[in-house]
């Protein structure tokens, strides 16, 4: 009975779960570059069990009862490194990444980032392309972190009448001149996820450039941005999928209780 309570009670964190992390993917529907979170359910380990005959020799073999699941739990959750929708705005300083050729590694599509450096001058990575103009010129995130070139510095400008090529070379209009850091990830899904559109590569190693990547072909779009790929309607089936379920393992739990109530203040009373 008490296996029963535990087993409900998980089922229920991982839907609670679940239902954050959809919500959270509709929040962001509007957000650029915003990629949607997968969520990973994973049982924990049966339980096999067997029945002895206390009278039986003790060489006897032991009577299989069946297997016993002891809950479910959401492992992790997982970005979906899918394009996502252009939509035009018109701004100079906003770009999008296209992704045209993508090796292919272990089943998984690489995809290619914008490289920003955050406070602490680490490199970080981001598909989210509305930038802006600072007070001394830097072209930065709507963060305010800094946008950096192939060769990891920050990209200062004098104005924001500038071109960008499709391969990312940007011309000022006093001749400024750089070239846009696009750094490729053959297996993103094991990228860091930071929030505010940010990812981080683990253990401190650093992406490659993707120019340099054989087999990969991109392009960018000035005046535009990429939208997220969150499918609003399947991300309202999925709620309400997750909150059936939990409402499902409520009432079995309420059952449970009924069940402990009547065992405990009405099985063996004394009439």
């Amino acid at each position: 009975m008490f296996r029963g309570f535990y087993t409900v009670a998980s089922g229920m964190l991982a839907q609670q779960r679940r239902t954050e992390m959809v919500t959270n993917n509709m929040a962001n529907a509007n957000t650029p570059g915003f990629k949607e979170d997968q969520a990973a359910l994973r049982a924990f380990p049966e339980m096999l069990l067997q029945r002895f005959d206390k009278t039986a020799p003790a060489a006897a073999v032991s009577t299989p009862v069946g297997s016993v699941n002891t809950g479910v739990y959401m492992q992790e959750t997982i970005p979906k490194f899918i394009q996502g929708d252009m939509q035009q705005t018109g701004n100079k300083t906003d770009m999008a990444l296209v992704d045209l050729t993508m090796p292919v590694t272990n089943g998984q599509k690489g995809s290619v980032f914008f490289t920003v450096q955050d406070p602490n001058g680490q490199t970080r990575y981001t598909r989210d392309g509305n930038f802006t103009l600072d007070a001394k010129g830097f072209l930065t995130t709507g963060g305010g972190l800094y946008v950096l070139d192939a060769n990891g510095n920050p990209i200062q400008l004098s104005s924001d009448q500038f071109t960008l090529t499709d391969s990312g070379q940007i011309s000022g209009a006093n001749g400024e001149q750089a070239q846009l850091g696009i750094a490729f990830a053959a297996n993103p899904e094991q990228l860091i996820k930071e929030g505010s559109g940010l990812y981080r590569a683990g253990n401190g190693a650093a992406l490659v450039n993707a120019s340099t990547r054989p087999g990969v072909q991109f392009k960018l779009q000035q005046g535009f941005l990429e939208r997220s790929n969150v499918d609003v309607s399947r991300s309202m089936t999925d709620l309400l999928t997750a909150y059936r379920s939990f409402e499902a393992n409520q009432k079995i739990l309420q059952a449970y209780d009924r069940s402990m109530d009547k065992a405990v203040n009405e099985v063996g009373k004394v009439g």
